[in-house]
């Protein structure tokens, strides 16, 4: 049987858009959560750590998911459900030519950023760990924090491995969706 693309009549479509919007709500959630404890420590400490409070919280009980994972997770599986309900709005011949080379290079571009951004974080993470073991001393590395790219704010080394990773499986997945060969609107099954 040959692959189709998923229409609005069909079961399965229900059950992306449904998955879509507990993502959606899973996502929300974690930044109003998120920007309501980086104001707090804001106010009470005058700095903070971006995304120390989202990674060091775990939800639904201690030692499960914490809410980066959640939020890793939400946004990943959110993509793919959009991509495939919304398939319509860039089948056939909607977005062509030139618009549709500056897409595709705009995808590859962050693709690369993102990439780089992951094996940065992660190396970083791992000179840090490997930094505290010579000293004799295992670090939390749910602490562990890099001053980069503002050292006024620093991030949460191992949330920004996770924003940075998601980031990339979606504008990869989103760049290879640009190069497949497109299906017109009308095609019909066979």
């Amino acid at each position: 049987m040959k692959s189709r693309h998923l229409e609005k009549t069909d079961k399965g479509y229900k059950v992306f858009l449904y998955i879509f919007y507990v993502c959606g709500f899973i996502m929300a959630s974690s930044l109003i959560f998120g920007v309501y404890v980086t104001m707090i420590e804001w106010m009470e400490n005058g700095t903070y750590v971006m995304g120390e409070a989202i990674h060091n919280t775990t939800i639904p009980f201690e030692n499960f998911a914490r809410v980066s994972t959640w939020i890793f997770f939400s946004t990943i599986i959110g993509w793919y459900c959009v991509s495939r309900i919304g398939w319509r709005r860039t089948a056939g011949d909607k977005i062509v030519g030139t618009r549709m080379a500056l897409l595709q290079l705009m995808l590859l571009g962050f693709s690369i950023i993102t990439l780089f951004e992951v094996m940065y974080n992660f190396s970083v993470l791992t000179a840090q760990i490997s930094a505290g073991i010579i000293d004799g001393i295992l670090p939390d590395i749910d602490k562990l924090s890099i001053a980069y790219p503002d050292p006024d704010r620093p991030w949460n080394t191992i949330f920004a491995i996770k924003m940075f990773l998601a980031a990339f499986i979606i504008s990869t997945h989103a760049f290879y969706l640009s190069t497949k060969p497109r299906k017109p609107l009308d095609e019909s099954e066979v």
